[in-house]
């Protein structure tokens, strides 16, 4: 079933065509990605299809009475808003309330209490307040833009296999790679470059790169052709030919249409991406930084104990953990902007560091783009020399309009441009970026991992693009949060190393709160027996849950098959079955545990 649809979309912005001719449907089931380069209208093409905005031309039509949710980039609550009133915001109270404390318990909200502000949550918790706000609206239809943003990994793990199984449609924007092709049957790619601005593909995010390839290259080989036609019609018009005939008439006006062919397809096949080149500095030490034998606690909680490390020109660190286990410490230990409780650093004579922060703190929202990058004068001082400022901008994509717009009516991935071309100013030995690949494209995501592998100093990362870790890092230390609230380094050469090892070790703990469970109800004294139908029910749990395992398999392989994703009705009969089976197979490990605990 067709969901909703648009008939020929266009929209402009500051004088500049976003996007025209976009014609575009998705149906019940599809998960669908939507990427392309920063400024292309990804978000505003979300909004318009959210009704938060409106088209200058074209149509959207939507199934009669679709239920839509829409988790916004940076999502707003009113000023002293709870988490209960925040997710019941939008929903009836009476109707709504059970489903609430549902959504609260299920993204991990409990812990906070239901009367505790959202405005005192760090930005990963608040995207899941507005997560659980749209989701017990139980939409058919879920729009995200850049979900992942803020989010710690094993967020975005939980967020991953949340939306693998949801019985929504989806439709998100993300650079992140991993994510693309784990939750996505469907790519929308808006690109300038593309016929009609979109490009739409059946499948991942790897045939999306497959298809994207091939439109890239057949266009490209169009344009020789028609660059030789042109020379050719450009050669003959040249030897004077009269334009008497109706031939030869038309065979002018020819020339002049594929003149026209020929600059539209020149300019679509321009490569337009940022420079980035960090300003090495000229003397490296060996030892940039040097943590000894550190401890840092907040609260009477250990965020790491005893910790030594040594910074050097080598070093390409990534950082990784979740919210609240110490990464944003250390980076502050290290830039000497604290100090541990024990231990010492010790950084090189006249360290130069260039930091990037997380919520880009160093740009001036309300001053234009040009102040921002050069605050007096018309020139920037780059790599020893000279550079008009403006010049100095377009490497970075922007052009003459938005150098003098203010910051704050940027895009988010405009805004990370903009903070990476302010670095690239100074001089560093280390470079810390504290989520830099935040709404970047793909195409400045790639620039970027080149620039931080051929950069002279160190790099310290932390970045919840878990592609872009694997490429920049060779070192990954894990900040790892055990039941106890205790908190362990451990160190990985790769992102996918470490996911295994904490499947690994939720899978041990898990065991080790089943072990306690039944230490406690024995310690308890009753005299804990099975019913004869209990002890029957126990002995063939395993083999049950096995079978219903077996045919949740079968019924998702069944629902990926491209030609069962074509047919709608299909797809809503597997969902619906899916969730049946996991819904049986949630209940019956539930009783599971629950019978163990009586032996």
């Amino acid at each position: 079933m067709l969901l909703i649809n648009t008939h020929k979309l266009e929209k402009s912005f500051a004088g500049k065509s976003l996007f025209s001719n976009v014609s575009l449907g998705i149906e019940d089931g599809e998960r669908v990605g939507l990427v392309g380069p920063n400024g292309a209208g990804k978000s505003t093409l979300l909004r318009i299809l959210a009704g938060k905005m409106d088209a200058d031309g074209g149509d959207v039509t939507t199934k009669k009475g679709l239920r839509m949710g829409f988790l916004e980039q940076t999502p707003t609550f009113a000023k002293g808003e709870t988490i209960l009133d925040a997710v019941l915001s939008k929903a009836n109270y009476d109707e709504a309330i059970g489903s609430a404390y549902e959504w609260i318990a299920r993204l991990e909200l409990s812990q906070f209490g239901e009367d505790f502000k959202v405005e005192d949550l760090s930005g990963g918790w608040k995207k899941r307040v507005a997560l659980a706000r749209e989701l017990i609206l139980e939409p058919e239809l879920l729009l995200l833009d850049e979900p992942t943003n803020h989010l710690d990994v094993s967020s975005i793990l939980w967020l991953e296999e949340f939306l693998e199984k949801a019985p929504f449609a989806t439709l998100i924007i993300t650079h992140d790679r991993l994510f693309l092709q784990r939750v996505t049957n469907k790519i929308f790619d808006l690109d300038p470059k593309n016929p009609n601005y979109l490009l739409s593909v059946k499948g991942g995010y790897l045939e999306y790169l497959e298809a994207k390839e091939q439109l890239l290259q057949a266009q490209e080989q169009r344009e020789v052709v028609l660059k030789n036609t042109l020379r050719r019609e450009t050669e003959w018009l040249r030897r004077g030919a009269k334009a008497r005939q109706t031939k030869q008439k038309a065979r002018i006006e020819r020339a002049g249409t594929l003149k026209e062919d020929v600059q539209d397809l020149t300019v679509k096949n321009a490569a337009r991406v940022a420079k980035i080149e960090f300003k090495d500095a000229e003397r490296n030490p060996q030892k940039l930084i040097e943590v000894d034998h550190i401890t840092k606690a907040y609260n009477g909680r250990v965020l790491f104990k005893d910790f030594s490390y040594l910074v050097n020109p080598k070093t390409r660190l990534a950082l990784l953990g979740d919210n609240g286990t110490g990464k944003s410490t250390l980076i502050r230990i290290l830039l000497g902007q604290e100090t541990p409780d024990s231990g010492r650093v010790v950084q090189a004579d006249k360290l130069k560091v260039a930091y990037f922060e997380q919520n880009r703190e160093t740009l001036k929202p309300k001053e234009s783009v040009l102040k921002n990058i050069c605050p007096e004068g018309d020139y920037v001082h780059y790599q020893g020399q000279y550079v008009f400022a403006r010049s100095y901008l377009e490497r970075f994509l922007f052009n003459r309009q938005q150098m003098d717009l203010p910051v704050e009516k940027l895009s988010g991935g405009e805004q990370s441009r903009l903070r990476l071309a302010q670095l690239m100013l100074n001089e560093a030995q280390v470079l810390i970026l504290d989520e830099p690949t935040n709404d970047l494209d793909v195409a400045t995501l790639t620039v970027l991992e080149e620039s931080l592998k051929e950069f002279n100093g160190a790099v310290i990362l932390v970045t919840h693009d878990r592609y872009f870790m694997d490429q920049v890092a060779s070192q990954i230390m894990a900040f790892h949060k055990r039941p106890d609230g205790s908190t362990t380094l451990e160190n990985f050469v790769g992102y996918l190393q470490w996911e295994e090892w904490f499947e690994e070790q939720k899978a041990l703990e898990a065991l080790e709160l089943k072990k306690d469970a039944k230490k406690e109800s024995k310690s308890g004294g009753k005299p804990a027996k099975l019913s004869f139908k209990e002890k029957f029910e126990l002995e063939n749990m395993e083999a049950t849950i096995q079978v219903l395992e077996e045919k949740l398999s079968v019924a998702q392989a069944e629902s990926q098959k491209p030609e069962i994703v074509s047919q709608a009705a299909k797809v809503q009969e597997l969902y619906t079955q899916i969730s049946e089976l996991q819904n049986q197979i949630d209940k019956l490990y539930a009783r599971w545990a629950e019978l163990e605990a009586k032996v």
